[in-house]
């Protein structure tokens, strides 16, 4: 993994680096998190992680870039990155390698020097990994998952639940 980041100067990119990180989270908290099978919500929801992040990521590119003479470039300070904990299931935990990809390389590219908007190099190498995360989902998860591992699980601890309301 890259060496990680704490300031962009564009305000896309922190917009983007936020989501992936609450997705992130979300895939670490879910219920598959704990054991070797996918369960068929968290896949749906995972697939809808990673189009929010494309849809975003259009919407973003579809925009003009924006003439900020009197506040760019600005340092924005990016949040925090949750923990990747050890998970029992493998496959979660490859996915949200992924996501942690694509963050860390936005992060860390030019077009994070920018005021607003993606340099169509990063854009790509963007979408190429959200692209191997669907294809990962669909050609990996959905035909493998589950695993009957009785020798080597529990592997790892349970990740616990989300959030408590207010």
């Amino acid at each position: 993994m890259a060496a990680t980041i704490n300031t962009t100067y564009n305000t896309d990119i922190f917009g983007i680096v936020r989501r992936i990180n609450r997705f992130i989270v979300e895939i670490t908290k879910s219920q598959s998190s704990g054991v070797s099978k996918t369960l068929s919500f968290d896949v749906i929801r995972a697939k809808s992680y990673i189009n929010a992040v494309r849809k975003y990521t259009a919407w973003v590119v579809a925009m003009p870039e924006l003439d900020l003479p009197e506040t760019g470039p600005q340092e924005i300070a990016l949040p925090e990155n949750p923990p990747l904990p050890s998970m029992e299931n493998e496959s979660s935990f490859d996915l949200c390698m992924l996501l942690a990809l694509a963050r860390d390389e936005l992060a860390n590219s030019q077009s994070s020097r920018l005021s607003s908007n993606l340099i169509a190099f990063d854009v790509n190498r963007l979408l190429a990994i959200l692209q191997k995360a669907d294809n990962f989902i669909d050609g990996y998860i959905t035909v493998v998952d589950p695993l009957d591992q009785p020798e080597s699980s529990p592997m790892a601890p349970v990740t616990g639940p989300g959030l408590a309301g207010v």
